[in-house]
């Protein structure tokens, strides 16, 4: 199994940019697609973006395309997800998920493999 954890949120303004890792261990992390999921206060856990376990394919939420990138370093057993014009919106708990799909989908029932989250706030 693998251990998943999160770092790098953190409170900003509006049009600000902050980079998240994710640091796994436990496993071979190359097997693993990794990805990105929110949550805001009162709202449903939701998709943010994934890549594969090569890196050499990505998905974005449409919310966040353009804005952000997601990317992963296998030697560093890391992953990353650079987020630029940050927005209100963007508020939440950011989640790193693994699993051994292709890609990490967009339904988080389906994952077992979860970090802690750590909180990204926005203000206005």
């Amino acid at each position: 199994q693998v251990h998943l954890v999160e770092s790098g949120g953190g409170l900003v303004q509006a049009g600000a940019s902050l980079k998240l890792s994710c640091a796994a261990s436990g496993d071979t992390f190359s097997m693993y697609a990794m990805g990105w999921f929110r949550q805001a206060p009162g709202k449903e856990r939701e998709f943010v973006a994934t890549v594969s376990s090569s890196g050499g394919t990505t998905q974005y939420a449409d919310s966040v395309k353009g804005r952000f990138t997601i990317s992963r370093d296998n030697a560093k057993n890391t992953m990353y997800l650079q987020m630029e014009d940050l927005k209100p919106e963007d508020t939440a708990i950011y989640y790193c998920v693994a699993t051994k799909m292709f890609l990490v989908p967009a339904d988080f029932r389906a994952l077992r493999f979860w970090g802690q989250g750590t909180l990204v706030g926005v203000s206005s």
